[in-house]
């Protein structure tokens, strides 16, 4: 029996500049989808004004780890939204959307999410990904 080789897998440097500023680009796609004001933008990601202008600039360095957690956790809840809705507006809208389910008191998902703490993104990402019978 022989084996099958098998590529070397490539470490991704999460800590440069390339992959801070390919996470950010993707993060303000999903700002724009989601529209996302100046001040909600600077909450999810735990960033002050002046960061958030320099890195809309393009004015990119490593991002931290709690920055790299916030992100993992918005793309997270973006990817499961899409699973379980479809429909890109849909999906979109959802965020916003009031809901009863009792993690959100009737709020939307962005009203929790806005709480200011990596915890509140991590509940989302939770919530949504047993909605769809699954982990992450």
């Amino acid at each position: 029996m022989s084996a099958i080789a098998r590529p070397a897998a490539t470490a991704v440097d999460l800590s440069s500049p390339e992959a801070a500023a390919a996470a950010l680009r993707s993060f303000w796609r999903l700002a724009e989808l989601w529209r996302l004001s100046t001040a909600e933008q600077m909450t999810l990601l735990g960033v002050g004004r002046s960061a958030l202008y320099q890195w809309k600039q393009g004015k990119v360095g490593p991002l931290d780890r709690h920055v790299l957690e916030r992100l993992s956790y918005l793309f997270g809840i973006h990817a499961a939204l899409q699973l379980l809705l479809p429909d890109a507006q849909r999906a979109a809208d959802w965020v916003r959307k009031p809901n009863r389910a009792p993690l959100f008191g009737g709020g939307s998902a962005l009203q929790r999410m806005l709480a200011g703490q990596v915890a509140d993104l991590y509940v989302v990402r939770q919530y949504l990904d047993a909605q769809r019978g699954g982990k992450a």
